[in-house]
């Protein structure tokens, strides 16, 4: 059942990328993001904001760019009701209505919480360790045959991400212990992402059956 979920539909091509290195869950800039979403901005308006005003307050233009398009690559698919929890939300919600954003975009984030911490939860594990991310990434070839050739650090460099990103929705304590916590997705997210037929972005979140 896991393997179908996981299986690439022929001709869509690649579904693993490395695109989530460019940035972590970044939750106060995605709440940024989320307003100019909200206002509807046009282009000019967009870049006048990231770029001119420098409304993400990122040292380095290139990389306020950067993060301002994975950003909203993120959270634009699903939709405005969205963005109002991650604008408007307490910190929770807030923050599991980006990390919803993020799995959507990422299948290699979604995978591997659909896959692996799933697994390490009907195990009872307590603590992810490095190389199960390692060994993840090997099976993803599997199911991805087009996916790129990585390097050790750029898989190093993307674990580093997701745990990151995991520890700071709650999955992890921390980063450095790596313990396994349960997470309650908020109500209102939750019947959201059904409404919007989710289904994938919720199994992975709620990781249930």
């Amino acid at each position: 059942m896991l393997e179908a979920l996981t299986k690439r539909p022929r001709g869509k091509g690649m579904i693993y990328a490395a695109t989530i290195s460019s940035t972590s869950l970044r939750v106060r800039e995605s709440r940024l993001i989320a307003g100019l979403l909200i206002k509807g901005v046009s282009t000019t308006e967009w870049r006048n904001a990231v770029e001119e005003q420098n409304v993400l307050q990122i040292g380095s233009v290139v990389t306020a760019i950067r993060c301002a398009r994975i950003i909203r690559a993120r959270l634009e698919p699903l939709g405005e009701g969205l963005w109002k929890m991650v604008r408007d939300g307490d910190k929770v919600l807030a923050t599991q209505a980006a990390f919803a954003g993020a799995v959507k975009h990422s299948r290699l984030l979604g995978d591997f919480m659909d896959l692996t911490i799933r697994e390490q939860r009907t195990l009872f594990a307590e603590k992810l360790e490095n190389h199960m991310w390692t060994e993840f990434v090997a099976g993803c070839r599997g199911r991805d045959p087009d996916m790129p050739h990585w390097s050790d650090t750029t898989i190093v460099k993307l674990r580093s991400v997701v745990f990151s990103m995991l520890a700071e929705a709650g999955y992890l304590k921390d980063t450095r212990s790596r313990q396994l916590q349960n997470v309650f997705l908020d109500r209102e997210l939750s019947s959201y992402l059904a409404d919007k037929g989710e289904t994938y972005v919720l199994r992975c979140m709620e990781l249930t059956e």
